[in-house]
């Protein structure tokens, strides 16, 4: 099996350099796809993809060029079910690792979440980035590649 190609949902996402490093001390390659804005890396392992702004234009990139082994990362629950479908591994920026068994509950409460505040009933603020968070994900993200059997 190949080792796997890492794609970023990179317009909000607050790793992205700890992703850099980590995928470039495993010799792996990195797409981060965006809708603009991003300053291009001059590491030939790293390429950036700028969609057209659309609702989904960056999420329907990364799934038309994912596949089975590859990682992802992203916040995006509804991209992370159909990465999860087509055998991709995913891990949020938070170190929530997206699974199979997982993504059904996270769905349901993303929904339950945007009904709620549709209807007024909570507020729509995200709890900020913490430092926790970042060490999570790094290890999250670390775990991630050894279990698809990169080579180091």
């Amino acid at each position: 099996m190949a080792d796997p190609h890492i794609y970023v949902d990179g317009d909000a996402c607050p790793v992205k350099a700890e992703v850099l490093k980590v995928a470039a001390r495993h010799r792996l390659p990195v797409t981060i796809v965006s809708n603009g804005g991003l300053r291009p890396s001059r590491d030939p392992m790293v390429r950036h993809v700028v969609v057209p702004k659309g609702a989904d234009a960056a999420d329907d990139w990364i799934v038309e060029a994912a596949t089975e082994g590859d990682i992802a990362v992203t916040a995006d629950i509804r991209l992370a079910a159909r990465l999860l479908d087509k055998g991709a591994r995913v891990v949020g920026p938070s170190g929530r690792d997206f699974t199979p068994d997982s993504i059904g509950m996270a769905v349901a409460m993303r929904d339950l979440s945007q009904h709620l505040r549709e209807t007024g009933e909570i507020k729509g603020y995200n709890p900020g980035f913490t430092p926790k968070d970042r060490s999570r994900f790094l290890e999250a993200f670390e775990l991630a590649i050894r279990r698809s059997g990169a080579k180091a």
